[in-house]
């Protein structure tokens, strides 16, 4: 892998949240890494359940030796904080009252055989199960003709997520992920059937890994209510 200016800070990044893997040590299982490309663009879309969400994502490329380029709210970038970093590690800043400089700054990360990162449903869902997506992954896919590789993560909003206190010590929670094989879509393809296509499939890999997930839903505020839980 070639190393590049934004890879710099990215690299910092990586070994700080390494270190802190070690520390809560999460019961990491990755499925399916065959299917990110080791080369070349591709779209990462997933469904979306916490705010550590691109940290553990970003962590399951790391064996195919790729970096994620995520695409996040703006207001994570206007953090005097957060906001350099995230530039320097090459994010992409989304604006959602004008998404079109987010769209060309993620095509032309595509067309330089970067790997995108994007969370379809835009938010995170309160009761943990799967949103209406938007169309942005399937677009992505169309203008650049590079592939999206659905993906699916479950556990992570045991650690942090909307309307619940974070966990940050909590030690050894399984976090799985799921990557499918990648899907290509054309121009002359529907958006909105396509993006139907994307999401089945990103709920087909969802509920595979939900049905082994080691840990009880029942009862657990983690969990939504067609699994037992109570969110």
């Amino acid at each position: 892998m070639k190393h590049r200016k934004n890879e710099i800070p990215y690299r910092i990044i990586i070994v700080l949240i390494k270190t802190y893997w070690k520390i809560i040590a999460p019961k990491f299982k990755f499925i399916g890494l065959e299917n990110i490309p080791t080369q070349g663009g591709a779209i990462v879309a997933s469904n979306h359940l916490g705010f550590l969400d691109f940290a553990f994502i970003g962590t399951a490329a790391l064996p195919r030796k790729r970096l994620i380029r995520f695409m996040a709210k703006k207001e994570i970038f206007d953090n005097k904080i957060a906001g350099p970093w995230m530039m320097g590690m090459g994010h992409i800043s989304v604006d959602r009252e004008n998404g079109a400089p987010s769209l060309v700054a993620a095509l032309r990360a595509l067309k330089k055989g970067e790997l995108v990162g994007i969370f379809p449903e835009g938010t995170i869902p309160r009761n943990f199960d799967t949103k209406e997506m938007k169309t942005g992954a399937v677009r992505l896919s169309m203008g650049s003709g590079a592939p999206v590789i659905p993906t699916a993560i479950w556990g992570s909003q045991r650690y942090m997520t909307t309307g619940h206190p974070p966990k940050l010590s909590t030690r050894k929670i399984p976090i799985w992920i799921k990557f499918g094989e990648p899907i290509f879509y054309t121009k002359e393809q529907d958006v909105h059937e396509a993006e139907e296509q994307m999401r089945a499939k990103i709920i087909e890999l969802l509920v595979s890994i939900q049905n082994n997930y080691p840990d009880s839903p029942q009862n657990q505020w983690w969990a939504p209510k067609r699994l037992g839980g109570i969110a």
